[in-house]
């Protein structure tokens, strides 16, 4: 059985706009729009979208906070709104507005009131919270009200509160945003090993792509409430034309090399003994050098992996101009 399953989700606000003076007209706005999504045992799931896609209403549905207005939903085999308090005993949490901290307490004793509030047993949680004490550097803060620790403490200490009970699901958003790049390491690392351990399942939302890049094998996009994209990182460059490219320095000004055909790169940008190729999809870095090397002196290389900026822009530019003719 996966871990989430939705099929045709979708949720509807009604909003009320100014007409004129002193009406208002009723209006229906669709801010999730049939995602259907399934995510298996042990996934670690990048969930995108540019601001005001969806997202964070998904995720909400996904916890129980807001109820669907249709489509079928279920979270650890559960109905998320008739079933939130058991499904709370399978999730973690970690929302950025939202804290599971008391704000004037240790942070050890709100690990401590968490283990009642959840019926943890205690052997249990001391062998959790003490990994997380060593992968996320937690005992130097531990005695700190959390009133007075740096968001990057805090945030380390709402992972480990999130954790505590072993649940089957981990939803995050933005759990970098703000960080310094000290905290931002810790982070990725212990989530990184959390994927590796594959017992529990990540859904991660962020506008930090590095962060996908790191964790994610699968990425969902979405865009004015429906999917656009669900695949791997590599099948999202695929798709939409994303290229690496091999940065050379030669001794002498470029010439055209033969060989070096449409079918091996499709752009040359050269700038006085600098050449950007960028390469055709299938061909190796190792080609080109090749054929570089039998024609010109090379006195440096760089290989430019491709932006995932770019490549996410180029398909948020697509499902717009799909819109529009749909629309025209």
């Amino acid at each position: 059985m996966a871990i989430i399953e939705a099929e045709e989700l979708r949720k509807e606000f009604v909003v009320w706009r100014k007409v004129g003076r002193l009406r208002r007209q009723r209006q229906v706005v669709s801010a999730v729009d049939g995602v259907s999504l399934r995510v298996e045992q042990g996934e670690t799931l990048g969930y995108l979208g540019p601001n005001g896609a969806g997202k964070s209403t998904t995720l909400k549905m996904f916890t129980g906070v807001l109820a669907p207005s249709s489509g079928r939903l279920r979270v650890c085999g559960l109905e998320p709104v008739s079933r939130r308090v058991q499904l709370t005993r399978q999730i973690g949490v970690v929302f950025g507005q939202r804290s599971q901290l008391w704000w004037d307490l240790p942070l050890r004793d709100s690990f401590a009131l968490l283990r009642h509030v959840f019926r943890i047993p205690q052997a249990e949680h001391a062998a959790r919270l003490a990994q997380c004490r060593e992968l996320l550097g937690l005992d130097e803060f531990l005695d700190t009200p959390v009133r007075q620790l740096s968001l990057g403490q805090r945030m380390r200490g709402e992972l480990t509160a999130a954790l505590l009970h072993g649940p089957r699901v981990l939803f995050l958003d933005e759990p970098t945003i703000g960080l310094d790049v000290v905290s931002k390491q810790a982070v990725r690392a212990f989530l990184t090993q959390l994927r590796d351990q594959g017992e529990v399942t990540v859904v991660l939302t962020t506008h930090d792509l590095a962060d996908i890049e790191r964790l994610c094998r699968r990425l969902v996009i979405i865009d004015h409430g429906r999917v656009v994209h669900d695949g791997s990182l590599e099948a999202l460059h695929a798709r939409y034309g994303s290229r690496r490219r091999v940065v050379v320095d030669l001794d002498a000004p470029w010439e055209q090399v033969p060989g070096l055909s449409g079918a091996v790169v499709e752009a040359v940008e050269a700038e006085g003994h600098r050449v950007t190729f960028s390469l055709a999809e299938g061909v190796t870095a190792g080609h080109v050098i090749t054929q570089l090397a039998g024609y010109a002196a090379l006195r440096d290389i760089s290989i430019v992996e491709p932006d995932i900026e770019e490549v996410i822009a180029r398909l948020y530019a697509a499902s717009d101009d799909a819109r529009s003719v749909a629309s025209g």
